[in-house]
C-alpha cells in the first residue's frame, strides 16, 4: 500500500509556526534563513512571534505555510512519497517536495503568486463563501442560475463542504438561494477575494509568465494536481496545471479519491494544522491519516 503526503493551503498558518524546527534542526535553520535572503525581508520574525492580524496578509501567509511546509519535509528523516498533493497553495510545496522545483524558485514563486493575487483582489472587490450540507451538484446548479454576476464552486473539500467563490453580490446571493435551497449553513469566509474564480484572471497571467521562466525539473513521485485530479509526472503538463489552477477550482474531493484508487492507504499531512487530514476522513473514511 501506498504514502501520500498532502500539503496545507492558506488559513493553516498560527503565530509560532516553525519555531521548534529553527531552534532544533540546522538544516530547518538553514533554510528559513534562505526564505529571509530570497524574500528580502524576516519572515521568520512573523511567523514565529507576529500577530494573526500581520500573519493573515496574503504576502505573508502564502510564503509562510509554503516555507513551514517545505522545512517539515525537507527535515524529516523518513520523508519517502509514493505521491503528493497540495491543497491550492500547498500544490508548490508538494512540488517542492517531490523535486520538481527548487526550494528557491519554488519560494519566489509562492510570493509572486501572492503578490498577484493580493493585486487581483483590489483591482475586483470579490470573495468566498463555505456551503455546507448541499450536494455539489446543486451548489454548481445554483451558481449558474444567477446572471450578471459571477459565482462559482471553488474547492471541493469534501462531500458536503463546497466553497464558492465570486463577486461581492453574486455571493451574497448565491448564499440566500442555498440556504432556500436546504445548506446547513452558507458563510461568507475572511478572505481578499475571489480565489479559483475567472476574477483571478490578472494573477493568472502575471503567475503564468513566471511560471515559464522558472526551471522545473522530473518529479521523484506523482503529483495529483487540483486542476487534473490525477497523478501527474510530466513536467509541461505539470506547469499547465499549475497556471491553470488560479482561475479553476480546486478539486481535493476528487484528487484524494483518484489517489486512493491509484493504492493510497496511508496519508501523512506536511505543514501547519490538521485541516487536511479531517477532509481525507471524510472522504475516505478507511483512510490512515497522520502528521509529520
Amino acid at each position: 500500500m501506498k504514502k501520500a503526503y498532502v500539503f496545507p493551503g492558506q488559513g493553516a498558518q498560527f503565530s509560532g509556526m516553525g519555531k521548534d524546527l529553527y531552534e532544533s534542526s540546522d538544516l530547518a535553520k538553514e533554510l528559513f534563513e534562505k526564505a529571509n535572503e530570497v524574500l528580502g525581508f524576516r519572515i521568520t520574525d512573523i511567523m514565529f512571534g507576529g500577530s494573526d492580524e500581520e500573519l493573515k496578509q496574503t504576502k505573508v501567509t502564502q510564503p509562510a505555510i509554503f516555507i513551514h511546509s517545505v522545512v517539515l519535509a525537507k527535515t524529516s528523516p523518513d520523508f519517502k512519497p509514493d505521491m503528493v498533493a497540495g491543497h491550492s497553495l500547498g500544490e508548490f510545496s508538494a512540488l517542492v517536495a517531490n523535486g520538481t522545483l527548487a526550494f528557491e524558485d519554488g519560494l519566489k514563486l509562492v510570493y509572486q503568486r501572492a503578490l498577484a493575487m493580493q493585486e487581483a483582489c483590489e483591482i475586483n472587490p470579490s470573495g468566498m463563501a463555505a456551503i455546507l450540507g448541499l450536494e455539489d451538484k446543486i451548489v454548481e446548479e445554483i451558481c449558474q442560475s444567477i446572471e450578471g454576476e459571477i459565482v462559482v464552486a471553488a474547492n471541493y473539500n469534501c462531500p458536503g463542504q463546497l466553497v464558492i467563490s465570486g463577486s461581492n453580490k453574486g455571493i451574497e446571493i448565491a448564499c440566500e438561494k442555498m440556504k432556500e435551497a436546504g445548506a446547513k449553513r452558507a458563510l461568507p469566509l475572511p478572505v481578499g477575494g475571489a480565489f479559483h474564480s475567472p476574477l483571478m484572471e490578472p494573477a493568472r497571467e502575471k503567475l503564468e509568465a513566471a511560471i515559464e521562466n522558472t526551471v522545473f525539473n522530473k518529479p521523484s513521485c506523482p503529483v495529483y494536481q487540483n486542476v487534473s485530479t490525477v497523478g501527474v509526472n510530466d513536467v509541461k503538463a505539470i506547469k499547465d496545471n499549475l497556471i491553470a489552477q488560479l482561475t479553476a477550482p480546486v478539486k481535493w474531493t476528487q484528487s484524494i479519491q483518484q489517489m486512493v484508487a491509484d493504492g493510497a492507504s496511508e496519508f501523512v499531512e506536511c505543514g501547519p494544522g490538521k485541516v487536511l487530514q479531517g477532509l481525507v476522513k471524510k472522504i475516505h473514511r478507511e483512510a490512515e491519516v497522520s502528521s509529520i
